[in-house]
């Protein structure tokens, strides 16, 4: 069983906002220099966003699902279904992205994505 770790939501909130500006800066023509502030933002909340802890760096990781495949059995997406069909499910658009915490040796959970899928057989 996972541990539960309690996380304030203004890092949440914080993470779901970088999320967001790295989605609308891949739809830019020129986006390289805004791409690369977003890569400095996700290296601070990966390696040094809470410190250290036994000499390892803590923070934030989120990962984007786009594409994948989808089946109820996932569990770290919670999905509204486009279409009618269920069967053959990929993930078309997200929301929200998965957000783990790491510290030490833990890589814990603290957002489900919020996805969008829908089946990939034609009708």
């Amino acid at each position: 069983m996972q541990e539960q770790i309690r996380v304030p939501k203004l890092y949440l909130d914080l993470v779901n906002q970088i999320f967001e500006i790295e989605k609308k800066a891949a739809q830019i023509q020129e986006s390289n220099s805004i791409q690369r502030n977003v890569n400095k933002l996700k290296e601070i909340l990966e390696n040094d966003f809470g410190g250290q802890s036994g000499g390892e760096p803590q923070g934030f990781i989120y990962y984007n699902p786009l594409g994948e495949d989808y089946n109820e059995t996932r569990t770290d997406c919670e999905a509204s279904i486009a279409g009618t069909r269920t069967d053959n499910l990929e993930i078309i658009e997200v929301i929200k992205p998965i957000i783990r915490y790491r510290k030490g040796g833990m890589n814990i959970i603290v957002q489900k994505a919020v996805v969008v899928v829908q089946s990939k057989t034609k009708s």
